[in-house]
């Protein structure tokens, strides 16, 4: 299995509507790398006609199944809209652990890949017993900064990444916040990760396309 690099677009302008698409055309650039995967999460609304594109995550999903549920985002529309898999948890889009269990079995029923946010050591073991695909380590203070939680806390990530390997070893740990140069990538894959989650070092770049060639250096 090769590394990844999932770009989370958020709802920043420069990652919305057609701008997600531009994006999505810098990023398939990189698709025929054998180092590593990329993929982009992105508004459900945008799932569609970027996932035509590139590989395409969903930034969310619910528990609900097909029935009286308006508003929710449900998984098999997701799936259906061309998304192979989703984020669950993340830190602007928190979950209580209960629906966060849920989601993750709704996604393994409908084929999503699930990527579990999480915002230190103790929620990613408990998170990781859940059995998600990747658990994403994130700490909350440094997302959005310009200063990686691979510099700042690698004991974080090295803790995580032995507890989720006694907790369920089948899981995968990535890592996030702050992650903006190729230095917070290798350094998060010498301590055991298998990739990383980044958001505005790249969507908010003037240049998205030499953001991603800085970062994909590093594995």
């Amino acid at each position: 299995m090769k590394p990844l690099l999932l770009i989370n677009l958020k709802t920043y302008e420069q990652g919305t509507g057609r701008n997600a698409l531009r994006l999505a055309e810098a990023a398939r650039k990189f698709l025929n790398s054998n180092k590593y995967d990329i993929i982009l999460a992105v508004q459900p609304t945008d799932i569609s006609t970027v996932s035509k594109i590139m590989p395409t995550y969903a930034q969310h999903i619910d528990s609900a199944e097909y029935g009286s549920h308006t508003g929710h985002i449900l998984p098999e529309a997701v799936r259906a809209a061309g998304a192979t898999g989703t984020l669950i948890n993340h830190s602007e889009r928190p979950l209580p652990m209960e629906e966060i269990e849920k989601n993750i079995q709704r996604a393994k029923q409908c084929g999503l890949v699930s990527v579990a946010c999480a915002p230190d050591p103790k929620a990613v073991e408990t998170i990781a017993k859940l059995g998600p695909d990747y658990v994403a380590v994130e700490p909350p203070e440094l997302i959005g900064g310009t200063v990686s939680v691979s510099t700042a806390k690698p004991e974080i990530i090295e803790e995580s990444v032995k507890l989720v390997r006694n907790a369920n070893p089948n899981v995968k740990v990535l890592c996030g916040a702050g992650v903006n140069k190729r230095e917070d990538v290798s350094i998060a894959l010498k301590l055991g990760t298998v990739g990383i989650l980044v958001a505005s070092a790249i969507v908010k770049s003037e240049d998205p396309e030499k953001a991603i060639q800085e970062l994909a250096d590093g594995y």
